[in-house]
């Protein structure tokens, strides 16, 4: 059987966690920031783990990371 392709675009926005879970970064920090709190800003920054809905999605996604 062929090796399956990974999605590149997926493969850019998720990263494993060493205890294998998935996170990701966290939209809406990319313009009109002037509206926004320092505080909201600041908490936009850190990464969260994805929802356990989604994981078999991105595992399909990019399966050999």
């Amino acid at each position: 059987m062929p090796k399956m392709k990974t999605n590149r675009g997926a493969a850019k926005r998720f990263k494993r966690t060493a205890s294998g879970g998935i996170k990701r970064g966290q939209s809406h920090r990319r313009h009109i920031l002037t509206k926004k709190s320092t505080k909201r800003k600041r908490h936009l920054r850190s990464a969260i783990m994805i929802d356990k809905a989604d994981v078999a999605m991105v595992k399909r996604l990019v399966p050999y990371k």
